[in-house]
């Protein structure tokens, strides 16, 4: 089942698409998916143990569907209700211009983390090559 919330979480904009996208790169579609899911899992008991609400919701959309529940319970019904649209039209469009924004902010927070090209030539290593004669030293004081 989480696999299922993963597909769909990941066709819609959001850090969560992104984070799939970045891991589908590397390793394939079904390891990027698990992974989603994965993700999902913790992002769930995270929210829960804390009990605070997710910091990239749609608001319209979680009203729409809170709606839909209580009509589904006011009427007793086994489908899903229709015809009980909340929120206007450019109220979704900005939610989804704002999880667009939210998208491209996580990718150039990644982009952050990636290691830097290596550098070559006697400046490449300045702090290890200083340090890596004392732990040579250390190592035939003690083998000696």
């Amino acid at each position: 089942m989480l696999c299922e919330a993963a597909w769909v979480a990941i066709r819609t904009p959001g850090p969560l698409r992104a984070f799939y996208e970045r891991v589908r790169a590397r390793r394939g579609t079904q390891i990027a998916l698990v992974a989603s899911a994965r993700k999902l899992s913790v992002l769930f008991w995270h929210l829960l143990t804390r009990e605070e609400d997710y910091a990239f919701e749609r608001p319209t959309l979680t009203r729409r569907k809170l709606r839909g529940l209580e009509l589904k319970v006011k009427d007793g019904r086994r489908s899903w209700p229709s015809g009980h649209a909340v929120g206007t039209k450019e109220e979704r469009e900005r939610e989804r211009e704002f999880a667009e924004q939210v998208e491209t902010a996580y990718r150039r927070l990644v982009a952050d983390w990636q290691p830097k090209a290596r550098r070559s030539g006697a400046g490449a290593t300045r702090g290890r090559a200083s340090s890596s004669h004392l732990l040579d030293e250390e190592t035939a004081a003690r083998q000696g």
